[in-house]
């Protein structure tokens, strides 16, 4: 079958035969969905450590022959420890093949076995939920589990979840009800939409560096530094221009990216989006390009685009669904977009005003120069760092950050425009 060769292919670029350790036993899954059925290959690989005690649960007779009913059995053992379902009914799975190496090849650690099986789906909805999970050898099993590219044009993957460990896998798909080729009758259902929203709302990064480029939009610069405010209409034609901006830029490569007209590598994307974090931070710190942020918010908005267009392509959507998604998916982006700006909105306009500005400017743009520097350092060296964790722990509180931000506001506001008036009230002395 064509999909098992371009498994073959998608499992051999991560590197996971190699990467293993030597007393696990790691176990890689690809699922690939149909109208209705769903087919499943893994791959079994056991490290030399583990090796002899996998060898002797296969060889249930221990005469130091694999029987083709020996491999049969133990496939079933393995496809007997998986709990698959679909929109909360199980399915009941079925051995298709099964493929072993040569027993000395499992005891030096780079015998596959491989074994494939099947299930048929039920009908159901536009909007479906295929749930894998994994129990076989829990002990010292390390697991890999992803979906390929739908070949229907009619099956869009929406979004794929995952435990830490990779033992569950959770898949959310669109289908379209019609006959195969034409438009899915969900284009237009919430599916895309919010996806749009969701992708925007946990791509921190995009989010970081939207709202640190708006930090100095309010304000006016005086000897190539950021001092005193525009009046509230200027700030807000500011910030608007910078928003639409940015809004034009990733719409544009959205598109090209989405329809194959412009590609670039994923890694140097997520660098550059990076890379663009520290520019706006360094810029809120002292203006390098006063007045022009508009401009900057445009060029880095086309970088910021293929990364968005990178979710649609993994989606396998035909050329017609591409563009509905497209619409969908962008609008979805930008409804989240505008809703966090018009969260922070009234408090950059009221703490501007204020004293306290400076302080609010100089703290996030030093976080965001900092998360910035992280993610480059793991994005170029594909080291760890703990970057995601502190700002996607902030951002799941960012429902309270804005309310504390604007009360706080609210505060410096009322405390820097009662000063006056509390002044002018004290006695008079001789």
């Amino acid at each position: 079958m064509k999909w098992k060769a371009i498994a073959l292919i998608l499992l051999s670029l991560t590197g996971v035969a190699s990467a293993h350790r030597l007393d696990e036993y790691l176990q890689a899954t690809l699922i690939a969905v149909e109208k209705d059925h769903v087919d499943v290959s893994m791959r079994l690989i056991p490290g030399i450590a583990v090796s002899s005690a996998v060898i002797a649960s296969i060889d249930a007779n221990g005469d130091g022959v694999l029987s083709p009913q020996e491999r049969w059995d133990y496939a079933q053992r393995v496809l007997n420890e998986l709990v698959m379902s679909i929109d909360g009914k199980k399915l009941d799975a079925k051995l298709k093949s099964v493929d072993f190496p040569q027993i000395q090849e499992m005891r030096d650690g780079l015998g596959e076995i491989h074994i494939e099986y099947t299930a048929e789906l039920p009908a159901g909805g536009p909007d479906r939920k295929l749930i894998l999970e994994n129990n076989n050898q829990r002990q010292r099993a390390v697991y890999l589990v992803n979906a390929l590219a739908p070949s229907d044009p009619g099956i869009s993957i929406v979004a794929q979840k995952r435990n830490p460990v990779q033992s569950t896998y959770e898949l959310d798909y669109t289908q379209a009800s019609g006959p195969p080729g034409s438009l899915p009758a969900s284009w237009w259902t919430p599916n895309l939409f919010q996806l749009g929203i969701r992708h925007i709302a946990e791509g921190t990064d995009h989010l970081l560096f939207l709202l640190v480029l708006l930090l100095p939009a309010p304000l006016l610069v005086v000897g190539s530094r950021w001092r005193g405010t525009t009046g509230v209409r200027s700030s807000l034609l500011h910030i608007l221009g910078i928003v639409t901006a940015f809004t034009l830029g990733h719409s544009i490569t959205l598109v090209l990216a989405a329809f194959g007209v412009v590609h670039l590598p994923s890694r140097p994307i997520e660098v550059l989006i990076a890379v663009s974090i520290l520019v706006s931070a360094v810029h809120a710190l002292r203006p390098i390009f006063p007045g022009r942020e508009a401009g900057i918010a445009a060029f880095f908005g086309l970088i910021h685009g293929l990364a968005f267009a990178s979710t649609l392509s993994e989606l396998g959507l035909g050329r017609w669904e591409r563009l509905a998604g497209i619409l969908a998916f962008n609008l979805g982006i930008e409804t989240m977009q505008l809703a966090v700006v018009a969260a922070t909105l009234p408090s950059l306009i009221l703490m501007n005003r204020t004293r306290a500005y400076p302080w609010l400017r100089v703290c996030g743009a030093l976080f965001a120069g900092v998360a910035s520097v992280g993610w480059i350092v793991e994005r170029v060296l594909g080291a760890q760092s703990s970057v995601d964790v502190v700002v996607n722990k902030l951002a799941h509180h960012s429902v309270w950050i804005a309310g504390g931000l604007f009360l706080l506001s609210l505060v410096c506001w009322a405390f820097e425009n009662a000063g006056p008036a509390l002044s002018n009230d004290l006695p008079v002395t001789s």
